[in-house]
């Protein structure tokens, strides 16, 4: 088919994938630049001051992004979260979450973010219609901290951040995402845990994965979600809870006292891949349908060459009917084979 072209069959059913699964949720870097250097995530042996990211003119537009949205809404979309690299690097990014809250069909708009930058944003973001913020923090401990984010930030941003993310009072509240390493950052857990309880923000712990292919991950570096449950339960008693969704990614536990949740993403234990209902957008239009992706579909290229929103339509759904995507069920049916992945500060977590 012609992209230019939209196809006269073009079905009208919201789409599922080759394994039933339905279009909800689209997350979309703005950013391919980060403030930090993550080493499982932008390590800076690669990323250094040489390293060469996007123009601005390469990286998708305001238009092109909110255009994209509406036109994947119509498809079943209702989440959207802004993700980079760091997207608060963005210029003027609180135009774009204005323009994407006005998107009929979209219920849940969120904002992925390392921290640093955010106690400047947090009330405009709020203003603009944003419903809630995750801030990646990977341990408490300043010295840690420093290291983990490859040199570049401090603790004392973040912790700011976090407290006037709180105080801008978003709908859908804030949440901490933290990637637990063996031998790094596992013994600061209840740290965490101690500090955030009662505080209203829940905390969720990532089991360290293998995005990219520069963080040099083992399966040995893995803490089990299993394993950090019994060790907050022995301190904390805890109790399951069940999903607020259906294809919710975090497995959610209540504290018995009633201070608040923490939640388990279990990309490698328990991979849920089953429930996946996520696309992802990169910076300068690249569509994947995994955060494991080895490649993408070019919407910027069309977006650029006159394609009519019926014709991006009918690609966009292409796409998502075409998906078999599975990669962490896969991997262990691969035996330590690795493949050639999207690096993840391409398109978000």
């Amino acid at each position: 088919m012609n992209l230019f072209q939209a196809s006269d069959d073009t079905a009208t059913a919201l789409p599922r994938d080759q394994r039933g699964r339905p279009l909800h949720d689209l997350r979309i870097s703005v950013m391919d630049r980060c403030n930090f250097r993550c080493p499982y995530c932008m390590p800076e042996t690669t990323y250094g001051e040489h390293f060469s990211f996007l123009r601005n003119d390469e990286r998708l537009s305001f238009d092109e992004i909110e255009r994209l949205c509406r036109l994947a809404a119509a498809l079943g979309v209702s989440k959207l979260r802004l993700t980079g690299g760091e997207p608060l690097l963005r210029p003027h990014l609180a135009e774009l979450v204005a323009r994407l809250r006005g998107i009929p069909g979209i219920t849940d708009l969120a904002l992925t973010t390392n921290g640093v930058l955010l106690a400047r944003h947090a009330r405009e973001l709020r203003d603009a219609g944003l419903d809630r913020v995750t801030v990646s923090l990977d341990t408490l401990d300043p010295a840690l901290f420093h290291r983990m984010s490859g040199g570049r930030g401090a603790l004392d941003d973040v912790m700011a951040g976090i407290e006037a993310a709180r105080a801008a009072d978003f709908p859908h509240g804030v949440k901490l995402n933290t990637v637990v390493q063996r031998g790094v950052n596992e013994h600061t857990v209840p740290d965490l845990v101690e500090r955030f309880r009662g505080s209203g923000i829940v905390v969720r712990f990532i089991e360290y994965m293998d995005v990219g292919n520069r963080n040099d991950w083992s399966i040995e570096d893995v803490v089990p979600s299993q394993e950090l449950i019994a060790l907050i339960d022995a301190r904390w008693p805890l109790r399951a809870v069940p999903p607020t969704y259906p294809g919710e990614v975090a497995t959610r536990y209540r504290f018995l006292d009633g201070a608040g949740e923490i939640g388990m993403i279990s990309s490698i234990s328990q991979p849920f891949c089953g429930g996946c209902s996520r696309a992802r957008l990169s910076s300068e239009g690249m569509l994947y349908t995994c955060l494991f992706a080895t490649e993408g579909t070019d919407f910027r290229a069309a977006l650029r060459g006159g394609a009519s929103d019926e014709a991006l339509t009918q690609r966009l759904r292409e796409v998502w009917l075409g998906r078999n995507d599975r990669y962490s069920e896969e991997r262990a049916e691969r035996h330590g084979k690795k493949r050639h992945k999207i690096e993840m500060h391409y398109i978000g977590g």
